[in-house]
């Protein structure tokens, strides 16, 4: 049988849908949308081979709906025109039972255009969107299309779950149950899946097919690593392993090892890993890992990715090296990133607190009137340009979301600010 073990192996329903039990397990979202019938626009994100595109799929067959696929990399805008008509005409029928489901898989790779031309169907109902995506839509994705869409973060498979996986594959694939097998060891299976149903399929198909008809398929430690090593691309034929080398290579960074995060850097560059991928998490890293502790970080992260836009490859690689070596060595902070957490978890708690009065514009006599912008102290026009009064709303106005790190540059903010507050007059406001 021609057909991959992990195509052959991929679920056509959600009672053997593997992993993902916050979404589709007893009163996850995703299985009470599914009861309902009522499937809302979403988009799925999560690293390769944890079952985004199935998933996709599964509801389509469970609410009957029209289901329709683009893949971002090959599509364009007429594309998504083309398929938006024929979705209107579905919608518009009386034998169409659900509405219909767009799938665009890799939704991240979608240029602003292209993304904005989605958004009317999606607002007027014409058609459910689901997209998937590796990326963090919050970057990716424009605001307009998240706003409409729901994100569902979809995770790693679980031990457990590659288990259970590995058992199915064995007892229902029709290749497999008609062979002798014997499973005398799964650490080394386990680990090189990482977490990735795909992964963990492809191995066990590459093992299969290297075993003669006539022996036992036998799945221990020493026999993955050598099947791997004769044909390292296997498990790995789409380049998804830069989910694992990513993350090795950003905590090394953050844990200011510059050699670790040359080393991932050679990887990735070896592998063939897009460099603007690598420059985007640089540019998040520089943000989220250094931040104050060295603003200038944040700079040259940029200046790197215009420096490799403007030099191509494969020379590149040493603007990249540089970034690299220099956030690895900078000091660290991740207070302005825990800040803003701070502050959505606030908001999120706190709804919509009224701005205070005299923080408001006031361009018209009306709102003149109401006391808009009244009492306002413009802190140029005061020693230091710092003058104290209320910013926060009401029933907040204690609250502190930013604290100053351990290092010599957010002291010296911090020590500045107690200064202002402590030598200005106040204002009462």
């Amino acid at each position: 049988m021609n057909i991959p073990l992990a195509e052959r192996m991929r679920p056509d329903k959600l009672d053997n849908y593997i992993g993902q039990k916050h979404l589709v397990g007893e009163g996850g979202i995703i299985r009470n949308m599914i009861a309902s019938g009522r499937i809302n626009s979403f988009i799925l994100w999560g690293p390769p081979g944890v079952g985004k595109t199935t998933l996709a799929r599964i509801i389509a067959e469970t609410t009957e709906a029209p289901f329709y696929t683009l893949s971002a990399v090959t599509s364009g805008v007429k594309d998504v025109r083309d398929i938006i008509n024929k979705c209107e005409m579905e919608s518009r029928s009386m034998f169409t039972k659900a509405r219909p489901i767009l799938f665009i898989d890799e939704i991240h790779r979608f240029n602003k255009s292209q993304q904005d031309s989605l958004l009317g169907a999606v607002e007027k109902g014409i058609v459910t969107l689901i997209g998937a995506t590796t990326e963090n839509p919050s970057f990716e994705v424009i605001r307009p299309l998240l706003s409409r869409a729901q994100v569902y973060t979809l995770k790693p498979l679980e031990e457990k779950d590659l288990e259970i996986l590995l058992n199915s594959a064995i007892d229902r694939d029709p290749v497999l149950s008609k062979r002798e097998i014997k499973v005398e060891e799964t650490q080394m299976l386990f680990r090189f899946a990482g977490g990735d149903a795909r992964k963990l399929l492809n191995i066990i198909d590459l093992i299969e097919q290297s075993t003669p008809d006539d022996q036992t398929v036998v799945i221990n430690d020493r026999i993955v690593v050598d099947r791997l090593q004769e044909n390292p691309a296997a498990y790995d034929r789409n380049g998804e392993l830069h989910y694992d080398i990513i993350s090795a290579f950003i905590k090394s960074i953050r844990g200011s090892d510059p050699d670790a995060a040359l080393y991932w850097l050679a990887r990735m560059v070896a592998g063939g890993e897009d460099p603007e991928f690598i420059c985007r998490r640089l540019v998040i890293l520089a943000a989220e890992d250094i931040g104050l502790a060295n603003p200038n970080a944040l700079l040259l992260a940029n200046a790197t990715f215009d420096a490799l836009r403007k030099i191509g490859w494969p020379e590149g690689r040493i603007v990249l090296a540089e970034c690299t070596v220099y956030l690895a060595t900078s000091p660290k902070s991740n207070t302005a990133y825990m800040g803003i957490a701070a502050a959505l978890d606030e908001v999120s708690e706190s709804g919509n607190l009224p701005v205070p009065l005299h923080l408001r514009n006031a361009p018209t006599e009306m709102m003149k009137d109401m006391g808009y912008h009244q009492g306002y102290k413009y802190a140029h026009e005061y020693a230091g340009n710092y003058v104290e009064q209320q910013y926060l709303p009401d029933l907040i106005t204690s609250k502190t979301f930013w604290h100053a790190g351990n290092n010599p540059q957010e002291a010296n903010m911090a020590a500045r600010m107690a200064s202002l507050r402590g030598n200005m007059p106040k204002n009462n406001n």
